[in-house]
């Protein structure tokens, strides 16, 4: 189980209770951070800005998987519709390949 802080608005918090399958979502980050690695990636329309602040990026938060203190807020934004990782697959061909590594994403953090 993982916890994800939600803003509910300028005075309340509330938090939230995630179940996560680390075991899934750490086999979707180590295939997408084979695909962010390709050489001939293009990150200009991502905010990433390039392979290596991607990889750093994705590493950072596999860490915090495995830690037990997963940013699934984070996580959430970089595999959605227009997020970072969308982007990159666009720019570089390999769209359909992010499609499926996103629906794995979803079911890995329920």
């Amino acid at each position: 189980m993982v916890s994800e802080i939600v803003t509910g608005g300028a005075d309340r918090e509330q938090t939230v209770i995630v179940a996560v399958d680390t075991a899934a979502l750490l086999a979707v980050l180590d295939d997408v951070r084979a695909l962010l690695a390709l050489p001939d990636n293009d990150y200009s329309w991502s905010s990433f800005g390039d392979a290596e602040a991607g990889l750093a990026e994705l590493a950072g938060l596999r860490a915090g998987v495995i830690a037990g203190s997963a940013d699934v807020s984070t996580l959430r934004v970089l595999f959605a519709p227009t997020g970072p990782i969308q982007e990159v697959s666009l720019s570089s061909g390999w769209g359909h390949e992010f499609l499926a590594v996103a629906e794995r994403f979803d079911a890995a953090i329920g």
